[in-house]
């Protein structure tokens, strides 16, 4: 992607969206300029025959020379032959641009998508990301799509039409330049009421979908209860709605399908007849009837189709302004001109930090002062709500203090490039996160070049190897989508293993053990005492076995520190800590 044509680039708020897409199609706009003549010299035909046809029946009737036949007859077929490649051209230069428009947008959103703030992330769902990427995208693409395949034919049928018209029956340009538009409009009105009758149909079939999959859904607790009969009472009221509504459309696609067939052809008779009455009067040939008369169908079907284009424009547009939304949220993560980490001790302070959800209400952290040494294992506890997931996400860098200030090595955080500072950081997260490859790719992730001995030892450390031995294809055993062919705690397991194979020098876990059973997180526990050294670890964990072996334990209510310091002097004191217990 050249740096001048970048989408994160562009300004979307405060202007025209037609604007931003002008400037997402710059970059090809030469190609677009190629595809344009393409298409016009292989849609040349459309306009051409009716004109080479009323030429041949002249010749007929008015028994002109056969020279004129032949090279009316020569001239259609040459128009013809030019279709193909002309075609291939087109479709090389507006659907390549297209699709390039389409993956260079892409590919922004994903850019900006890994800059945002985790902050952003806990604003806005994630299937909200996921359908501005596919969905939204999609119709930018179909909206420029279309403007070629159905806006170009269109503007070349009339633009082709009116002036052979002009030429050779100049007469008829008036009555063309009104009646036209107005059958076009009076079929589009006939046909809008037609969508509208059709999208009130969609709605009750996605109605019963829904209460299909209720029923299905309930069917044991229906089962259970006796309540068979009031699950497809409720079911068949939908049937019966939805029966209605397809009937009623039924007649009223009908109705107007044969209104706006019967009008078009009136009109189009009317047309006809005007213009036997013009050749009858000789103000016209009979091959200018002829002529007329198709021109009225094809210039009335070119003018429906532009304006059957408005919903996809206007889809298309609205999608240009949703994209915009991402490509111009500035709740970023910024790195930029900041000192890169290049070596970490471990050493980590907080000094009076304070951190606040935007929106909340209230402080999650406050007034929270800690000094960890280089090596140190500190166990947060406290209840639901306590702040502690917060100081995780400050140690990590994912959100920045609101007051107070991090110090990493003595160095404030404020001033680091985060992303350096996390190649030297493992975190296990509460809920693991795995994506669909072989338990070696789930380990290694990110790591090129990693050797199969390094992630079984890994795997070893995390005591995996035992189940992952057992499977057919061991470590290349695919795990399917979010890990769904294993365990909760193999999967927990596999994501302990995928941070230990980074020798990080802070390890963060979040309930890293809360879905392993008592045998395996024993084992694990007998592994990381092996593996915490060095380290500076930061622990969250309900378990008493996972935290009293930390060297401190801080104990947190409402975002504050109320006693801190080892299991044994934490339950000698008989304060908060041992209230949990």
């Amino acid at each position: 992607m050249s740096a001048h044509a970048d989408p994160l680039d562009h300004r979307y708020s405060g202007e025209h969206p037609v604007r931003s897409v002008a400037y997402l199609l710059r970059e090809d706009r030469r190609r677009l300029v190629l595809g344009i003549l393409a298409f016009a010299l292989k849609h040349s035909p459309t306009w051409l025959l009716p004109l080479v046809t009323a030429n041949l029946i002249d010749v007929v009737v008015q028994h002109r020379p056969l020279s004129e036949l032949w090279l009316s007859a020569g001239l259609l077929i040459a128009s013809l032959s030019l279709n193909y490649p002309f075609h291939v051209l087109y479709v090389r230069c507006w659907a390549g641009t297209v699709r390039r428009m389409g993956t260079r947008l892409r590919s922004a959103l994903c850019h900006r998508m890994q800059q945002l703030s985790i902050g952003y992330y806990s604003r806005m769902s994630a299937g909200a990301l996921q359908n501005k990427v596919i969905r939204d995208v999609e119709s930018v693409e179909q909206m420029v799509q279309q403007t070629g395949d159905t806006g170009l034919g269109a503007v070349m049928m009339l633009l082709g039409g009116l002036i052979v018209i002009a030429f050779r029956a100049p007469a008829f340009l008036p009555v063309f330049l009104v009646i036209v538009p107005c059958a076009a409009l009076l079929a589009t009105k006939l046909r809008g009421r037609m969508r509208t009758d059709n999208e009130r149909f969609r709605r009750e079939v996605e109605q019963l979908s829904t209460r299909v999959s209720e029923m299905t859904t309930l069917i044991p607790i229906t089962r259970a209860h006796g309540l068979e009969r009031a699950a497809l009472r409720r079911v068949d009221g939908t049937l019966w709605r939805v029966f209605e509504a397809g009937l009623r459309v039924d007649v009223l696609n009908g109705r107007f399908g044969a209104l706006a067939w019967t009008t078009l052809n009136v009109l189009g008779a009317g047309c006809l007849t005007g213009a036997a009455l013009a050749a009858y009067s000789g103000w016209i040939t009979p091959g200018d009837v002829v002529m007329l008369s198709a021109f009225f169908g094809t210039l009335t079907s070119a003018t429906t189709g532009l304006m059957s284009l408005g919903p996809v424009f206007v889809r298309g547009l609205e999608s240009v302004r949703s994209v915009g939304e991402v490509l111009q949220e500035p709740d970023l993560e910024t790195n930029e001109a900041k000192a890169k980490v290049t070596e970490v001790r471990g050493e980590v302070a907080f000094e009076s930090v304070g951190y606040a959800y935007a929106g909340g209400s209230g402080t999650a952290v406050r007034d929270f002062t800690l000094t960890v040494s280089a090596g140190e294992r500190i166990a947060f506890v406290g209840a639901s709500g306590a702040g502690k997931s917060t100081v995780l996400n400050l140690v990590i860098g994912f959100l920045r203090p609101t007051s107070g200030r991090i110090l990493l090595d003595g160095r404030d955080m404020q001033d680091l490039d985060l992303r350096s500072y996390r190649t030297f950081v493992s975190v296990v997260p509460q809920e693991p996160i795995l994506f669909e490859g072989t338990i070696r790719e789930n380990v290694a992730y990110g790591l090129p070049d990693v050797s199969l001995d390094r992630v079984r030892q890994a795997l070893a450390d995390a005591n995996a190897l035992d189940f992952i031995d057992a499977l057919p294809d061991g470590v290349d055993t695919v795990v399917g989508e979010r890990g769904a062919r294993l365990s909760g705690g193999q999967r927990q397991r596999l994501a302990i293993a995928r941070a230990l194979i980074r020798d990080p020098r802070i390890l963060v876990l979040d309930e890293a053990t809360s879905a392993l059973d008592t045998h395996s997180e024993r084992l694990i526990q007998q592994a990381l005492e092996r593996l915490v050294r060095g380290r500076t670890v930061f622990v969250v964990a309900h378990r008493l076995s996972t935290i009293r072996t930390a060297d401190r334990i801080v104990v947190m209510r409402d975002g504050q520190i109320v006693e801190a310091g080892t299991h044994e002097s934490l339950v000698r004191s008989d304060g908060a800590y041992a209230a949990l217990l």
